[in-house]
């Protein structure tokens, strides 16, 4: 019936109740005792339905409770998976930083050592320039000396057409002194054995003494000229050096 109506349970017992008193109004007394006891356990029923939807309304409440805590929590769960997500990604990314920067730093320093040895490389190709150029100063003042060399040479060749004309005649000089002495010798022999005083001869002698020292004097004379004949030599084992300088020049 209350589902009929639309009313409450309570509302369905009592109205059973009075139906109940109406009915059993014509009947004896013991029909009001028995409708009077009917209705006190209807009552009781009802007081224990009561209770138990009490009972039944206060955990319904206690679960709602508990449902919204477990909504509650279950919530404050994603947002904490959320938070470890963003902790993860967090770390994540501050990993990438640190290696960021170490590939910076690293990146500068390969740029510093490029620098470096590009101008390495500059001044290694400057101080093989340099090498060359100290080598070819080097050369210059060899040259230069020889220059200088050569140009004295032309004088000393002078000199030594000089020396080896005299050359020439020392041996002239020589061969006269050599021939000279064997005269000398004979004719002084000759002149002291025809000597018939004794002044003669000593003046023959001295005579023969005087041309002998100039003969001897001749004998040096050609002995430097033959000096003067090797020094001629090289004249013109100098000479040739300086036509050949000449050419270079």
């Amino acid at each position: 019936m209350s589902h009929v109506t639309g009313m409450s349970p309570i509302d369905g017992y009592m109205a059973a109740s009075e139906s109940l008193l109406r009915i059993n109004s014509t009947s004896p007394d013991m029909s009001e005792v028995r409708c009077t006891a009917t209705r006190c356990n209807t009552r009781q029923h009802t007081a224990a339905h009561c209770n138990t939807l009490h009972c039944t309304t206060t955990d319904c409440n206690m679960l709602h409770h508990t449902a919204t805590h477990c909504n509650t929590l279950q919530h404050t769960a994603t947002h904490c998976n959320s938070l470890q997500h963003n902790a993860s990604h967090y770390n994540t990314l501050q990993h990438t930083a640190t290696h960021c920067n170490a590939l910076r730093h690293t990146a500068t320093h390969c740029n510093t050592l490029h620098h470096t040895a590009t101008r390495c490389d500059i001044l290694q190709h400057a101080a093989a320039h340099c090498n060359t150029l100290q080598h070819t100063a080097v050369h210059c003042h060899t040259l230069q000396h020889t220059a200088a060399h050569c140009n004295t040479l032309p004088h000393t060749t002078a000199h030594c057409s000089t020396l080896q004309h005299a050359a020439a005649h020392c041996n002239t000089l020589q061969h006269t002194a050599t021939h000279y002495m064997t005269l000398l010798q004979h004719d002084a022999t000759d002149r002291i054995g025809r000597g018939s005083t004794r002044q003669s001869k000593e003046a023959e002698a001295l005579r023969y003494a005087s041309q002998l020292l100039c003969c001897r004097v001749l004998q040096c004379v050609a002995v430097c000229c033959s000096v003067l004949q090797c020094v001629a030599v090289c004249c013109s084992v100098l000479q040739c050096v300086a036509v050949c300088c000449s050419r270079e020049a």
